[in-house]
């Protein structure tokens, strides 16, 4: 089969590999028929290379027709349609039953210390062959792929994978009251998701923070009030404040992460740990790493007093600058973590009608053939060509 195959830092190649095997028999193999590039990925083809090894296969936002079932297998069919979780959760667990898929205790990648594991992201998370490719091994197969009905475009069930559940979790999260406000950090797909559902649960106010000028102008075709990060970089806060009688918004979503901008000296860090031998270069990140807290600390200034925080960017440094006295005397919660995808199916799959109160169908910016990811890689990462959100076509 043709697969997404990380080689090296910035390079990304679609290669022939193996075709993935029934090995457990409650595995399930999926014909991929539409799977996403993720900001995450990004990560993985800018930063985090040193738990990466050449060939691995990347992507976690799938969906597709079942190939093959394993023997053990009783409530699915060769021939159904599913779109696979970006967490490898057995849904079985005590983790999995208390809602908290991405902390599945039969996965957890327990030698690295870390939560559940992730279709096709790194040696911290188990190194599982992810969905960009034709085919996909699936294991759980009674428990974890989510069933939906024929004859609709993929465009409406895709993001069932990460970007409906993961924007789903940070609005939850957010703790947003009835007729609040909010501020979301970030217009990616993730930030401007999580945008148009806190607007659709009642949000009065919603306003977005980001320097892309595609993203803004989407965001503000939603009804989101924008703040353009090229006009106001010293100075988000105080535009958060004049526009809420001078106390900041009652949450702010951060869905930007590790590789925020404004803090060049962590970057070239970042940079040259990517550059280092594997072994090395995982120590450094494992022991010295430090993310962008920029992000971070726009959240925090902006967020009112007695306040949350909703984190849900991407970090993976290990002696992060937080700053705590702000953060104790504003008398702020904080809440963060992977999104527990299958926690959200039910809440979310009655959105996904006819009526498409969330603008799935045309979420996409980007659809292009698996044999272009290298490209869509390179552009989304530079965000060219009013790269938003790709969806990959086997």
């Amino acid at each position: 089969m043709r697969a997404v195959t990380w080689q090296g830092k910035r390079d990304v190649r679609v290669e022939t590999v193996p075709d993935p095997r029934i090995i457990d028999p409650t595995d399930i193999v999926v014909r991929i028929t539409s799977t996403g590039i993720c900001g995450s990925d990004l990560h993985l083809y800018e930063v985090l290379g040193p738990y990466l090894d050449p060939g691995d296969i990347l992507g976690h936002e799938p969906m597709g027709m079942v190939e093959e079932v394993g023997p053990e297998v009783t409530t699915l069919s060769v021939g159904d349609r599913v779109v696979i979780p970006f967490n490898v959760s057995c849904g079985t667990c005590w983790m999995c039953g208390q809602g908290l898929h991405s902390q599945c205790e039969t996965t957890q990648v327990t030698e690295r210390g870390t939560g559940a594991s992730l279709f096709g992201f790194s040696k911290l998370y188990g190194q599982v062959p992810g969905g960009q490719a034709e085919l996909m091994r699936v294991p759980f197969g009674d428990t974890l792929p989510i069933k939906v009905e024929h004859g609709p475009p993929d465009q409406r069930y895709v993001y069932l994978s990460d970007v409906l559940p993961t924007a789903w979790q940070s609005v939850a999260y957010a703790d947003i009251p009835k007729g609040g406000t909010v501020t979301v950090v970030g217009l990616g797909p993730i930030g401007e998701m999580a945008a148009r559902i806190a607007l659709h649960q009642g949000a009065s106010l919603v306003i977005g923070v980001d320097l892309v000028p595609e993203r803004l102008a989407r965001a503000r075709s939603r009804g989101v009030r924008t703040i353009d990060l090229t006009e106001h970089r010293k100075g988000v806060g105080d535009e958060v404040r004049a526009l809420t009688g001078g106390r900041g918004t009652d949450a702010v979503i951060e869905a930007v992460g590790m590789e925020a901008h404004g803090a060049p000296a962590v970057k070239a860090a970042q940079q040259v740990a990517g550059l280092l031998p594997e072994k090395v270069g995982e120590k450094v990140l494992g022991r010295l790493g430090v993310d962008s807290m920029t992000a971070f600390n726009t959240a925090v200034d902006a967020v009112r007093r007695g306040g949350t925080v909703s984190l849900i960017g991407v970090y993976g440094g290990a002696i992060d600058p937080v700053p705590m006295l702000t953060m104790f005397d504003k008398q702020l919660q904080l809440r963060m973590g992977q999104a527990n995808v299958k926690h959200w199916v039910d809440a979310i799959l009655p959105l996904l009608d006819d009526d498409d109160v969330l603008g799935v169908e045309d979420f996409a910016t980007h659809t292009l053939p698996l044999e272009d990811a290298p490209a869509a890689y390179k552009t989304f990462q530079a965000k060219q060509d009013g790269m938003i959100k790709t969806i990959l076509r086997p």
